[in-house]
């Protein structure tokens, strides 16, 4: 392993005292971030009613008539209180990281923090596409297709309309926000593992059919139980992980080409 690590030893005491101040500043930036959003909790929410409203003209309702109730008093503040979190811990999710990053660099190689940044600045990127992809695509498609098993009011049949819960339909969206973040990060993780020599591009691709079975397993725990939420995150899932087998070939690759040069320059005469 080439490379310096730059700090020197540190008792216990002084990593805890290090631990304490980087734990401070997330949790002070979660809480300033919370307090934000929860002043604008409504607003967010009705930034996230914003797809329920496209599946709504999808399904050719009319926008004006439809609405979300809720049915204990407490319901809509707790609610709010949830979008102030969710809300809060993605803006302040790039301190925490950094906060993480800055307690474990020191005792990382210089190699080793220069391989490891890529990897923390593509994490939340990925994150935010499968997020905007739930928001932009998903979201509606689902809202689209519970919309549709309403039954108009009919000689012999009565009306049965959706009327969803404010509660329900922020944790159907958050539940599927973190689905698709997580799922999103799988070409990190593998990378991140190939690098170090866990795992390479050969043992991802004789692995690809189980992977296609958990694809489906895991969307059927992580989405709500409809056939549109599970094979939207499980096609996605099987994507992502042929893009991963790809990366690790790069890193082998990559990984050859600098042991080539390594040995070329140590058979180079001086």
């Amino acid at each position: 392993m080439t490379g310096d690590i730059e700090d020197k030893p540190q008792p216990l005491l002084e990593h805890l005292i290090e631990l304490r101040t980087r734990l401070i500043w997330s949790i002070g930036a979660f809480f300033l971030a919370f307090l934000v959003c929860f002043f604008f909790a409504k607003d967010l929410f009705n930034l996230l009613v914003v797809p329920y409203k496209w599946a709504v003209l999808w399904a050719g309702l009319d926008v004006k008539k439809t609405e979300l109730i809720y049915t204990a008093p407490q319901e809509f503040f707790f609610t709010q209180v949830k979008v102030a979190m969710f809300g809060g811990l993605v803006i302040a999710f790039p301190i925490i990281a950094s906060q993480i990053y800055k307690f474990v660099a020191p005792g990382l190689y210089k190699n080793e923090r220069a391989a490891f940044l890529p990897f923390l600045v593509a994490s939340p990127i990925l994150f935010l596409l499968g997020g905007a992809l739930v928001y932009f695509f998903f979201t509606p498609m689902v809202m689209w297709f519970f919309l549709s098993m309403q039954q108009a009011p009919t000689d012999g049949e009565v009306a049965i309309s959706l009327m969803p819960k404010v509660s329900e339909y922020l944790s159907l969206i958050m539940t599927l926000v973190i689905s698709f973040g997580l799922v999103f990060q799988l070409p990190v993780v593998t990378t991140l593992l190939a690098r170090v020599g866990m795992i390479d591009s050969k043992w991802l691709a004789s692995k690809r059919k189980y992977a296609i079975v958990f694809a489906f397993i895991a969307a059927a725990i992580l989405t709500p139980p409809d056939p549109m939420s599970q094979i939207g995150l499980a096609l996605p899932t099987i994507l992502l992980y042929e893009i991963s087998i790809h990366a690790a070939r790069l890193v082998e690759k990559n990984r050859a080409k600098a042991a080539l040069q390594t040995s070329d320059e140590t058979d180079s005469p001086e």
